[in-house]
């Protein structure tokens, strides 16, 4: 009989949140790893998706990757 590994909150969130670097990453034609240095520079991970989470997480995947993409952009037009 097959076992149901059952998730904690703070698992799914982190899913959630390399969903949206991985996202970026695509839409933007980058590598995984720059768009994570990038938000991890802007803040992006603990200062706004990790907070949002529950709003982001209801949206569709094209408006989530528009706001990842628009946040970044702001953040880093302001540096």
């Amino acid at each position: 009989m097959e076992q149901l590994i059952e998730l904690s909150q703070t698992e799914i969130k982190l899913a959630f949140v390399a969903s949206c670097i991985e996202g970026t990453a695509r839409a933007l034609g980058k590598s995984y790893q720059e768009v994570f240095e990038r938000m991890k520079r802007a803040e992006m991970i603990s200062n706004y998706i990790w907070p949002n989470y529950e709003m982001l997480h209801t949206e569709s995947r094209e408006n989530v990757t528009n706001n990842m993409i628009e946040y970044l952009t702001m953040w880093e037009a302001k540096q």
